[in-house]
């Protein structure tokens, strides 16, 4: 499916919020998809996955998660600097602001002429993965989908510890988790806790684990899987195709 992209302005709190939109180019009515990146904002690889996901019939907005801390437009290089960079955005950014912007792009899809009402779901990745599962929260998000999400049982997100692992059964819609049996940065006891925190309250959710490291779905860096990305990719878009309906 071919798809058209645009950039739009939003305002949240008084600070300008670029959001990349992706959007299939045949006139109908698609599920709107919060797309949340990794802290290296919207590069060449986070825009290649969520031009995918469009492509495959999703309307698909992507927010600069740092718009308070860096330039509209920055992209920090995946390299140690940037990580460093892009550690010390999220760092500084209060837990109130990212679920505001969070807030603001599923707003911004509800008034989307191409999406279909009601029919709204998040993908995140690292740092998205955690703000993904936070959308959850809200009332409007019917499917959710978590690749590798970083500190959701120890809080780590942002300036000020973050209360997710507690507030698990606010989630009303689906959950898809995605997570690399190789990643340091979620060891196995924060995916047992992660998943036995979904299973108490149960939510419903389906967990997929592939051999590889964190961000493996990053096609620009050397942890990169093809086969598992490709794998996984797989099983997001039957998960939203299941949850999630189009109407054309």
């Amino acid at each position: 499916m071919q798809i058209t992209k645009r950039n739009v302005e939003l305002r949240v709190d008084d600070s300008l919020m670029r959001v990349y939109v992706a959007s299939p180019k045949l006139t109908g009515l698609y599920p709107g998809i919060l797309f949340l990146s990794d802290i290296y904002q919207l590069g060449g690889a986070m825009i290649r996955l969520a031009n995918y996901l469009a492509g495959c019939g999703y309307v698909v907005a992507a927010p600069e998660i740092f718009h308070r801390t860096e330039p509209v437009g920055l992209v920090i290089e995946p390299d140690d600097i940037g990580r460093m960079r892009g550690n010390d955005n999220a760092r500084r950014t209060l837990v109130a602001d990212y679920d505001a912007d969070c807030r603001a792009v599923i707003e911004f899809l509800k008034t989307e002429s191409l999406v279909s009402p009601g029919q709204i779901g998040t993908l995140g990745f690292c740092i998205g993965g955690h703000l993904a599962f936070r959308a959850a929260f809200m009332s409007e998000v019917k499917a959710t989908v978590c690749c590798y999400p970083t500190g959701i049982p120890s809080g780590k997100l942002g300036k000020g510890v973050a209360d997710t692992i507690q507030r698990v059964s606010e989630i009303k819609g689906e959950m898809l988790i995605v997570l690399g049996t190789l990643d340091p940065h979620i060891p196995e006891n924060d995916r047992q806790t992660l998943i036995k925190a979904l299973e108490n309250v149960r939510v419903s959710h389906k967990i997929f684990l592939y051999e590889a490291e964190h961000t493996f779905m990053r096609d620009d860096g050397y942890r990169y899987d093809s086969a598992a990305a490709t794998s996984a990719w797989s099983e997001i878009v039957a998960f939203y195709s299941s949850y999630l309906s189009s109407q054309n």
